[in-house]
């Protein structure tokens, strides 16, 4: 626009997610995949998802618990179940990865084979595979 002046944009602010999801790649059945699109969708995004979606909770209620406001959960929300239709409509994979982000302190648990500490959504008697190995972990 104006040679020699950067424009600034506002810093994204570190949205709370509760969970991280337990699966992050989602392709459909009976595409070859050297033809499959990718649709990525943000961890902000699936937090909304989860939150709006599965958990059932108010807008107001999501936006407070990510820590962020009423309009940008309503902007996030939007934006996730149109890229979700727009997989699921024309066949694409669904990748769920990025976003500035940081996870809650509650239901942490601990990798035993590599020391990560994550988050999980499981119900409890689950053993999730950790996001940073691939092998189970247990809940101890």
């Amino acid at each position: 626009m104006y040679p020699g002046i950067k424009i600034m944009t506002r810093p994204k602010y570190c949205r709370k997610i509760g969970c991280e999801p337990g699966a992050n790649y989602f392709i459909p059945q009976g595409i070859p995949v050297s033809s499959m699109e990718e649709i990525s969708i943000s961890l902000d995004e699936f937090e909304a998802l989860r939150l709006a979606d599965f958990e059932g909770l108010y807008q107001e209620n999501c936006a407070s618990s990510m820590n962020i406001s009423r309009q940008t959960f309503g902007r996030i929300i939007d934006s996730a179940r149109k890229k979700i239709a727009d997989a699921l409509v024309h066949g694409k994979a669904l990748k769920i990865e990025g976003g500035t982000v940081s996870f809650e302190e509650n239901g942490k648990i601990r990798c035993s084979s590599c020391d990560h500490s994550m988050n999980c959504c499981k119900n409890s008697g689950d053993s999730p595979a950790c996001p940073r190995c691939r092998k189970i972990t247990n809940n101890d």
